[in-house]
């Protein structure tokens, strides 16, 4: 129970912390458009069950594979989506956290 709490405040957490490091200026706008990339776990609604804590959802759920990870990565190129692109990929590195949990 502890693990899934922990999860979801992480993921609250370290978007705000980077947010604040990397747009001191328009840290808040950073920040909630990095939470607002929680949107990408739509995909779980696609799996039976929704949620499985044993799981790794890196590589399972579309919005999760490799070729999505590459995309969000060339995100990273493009100035006015970099924040979005900053934020799926914290996204992605918390979820593969779980799946070393």
């Amino acid at each position: 129970m502890f693990l899934p709490i922990l999860h979801l405040v992480l993921h609250i957490l370290v978007p705000g912390i980077a947010a604040y490091l990397g747009f001191k200026k328009e840290w808040f706008r950073a920040w909630l458009i990095m939470c607002l990339t929680m949107l990408v776990d739509l995909d779980h609604l696609m799996a039976a069950p929704v949620y499985d804590p044993n799981r790794c959802g890196i590589g399972f759920h579309p919005l999760h594979t490799s070729p999505a990870i590459g995309a969000y990565f060339l995100m990273l190129l493009v100035p006015k989506i970099r924040i979005i692109g900053i934020g799926l990929l914290l996204h992605m590195g918390l979820d593969y956290i779980d799946c070393i949990w």
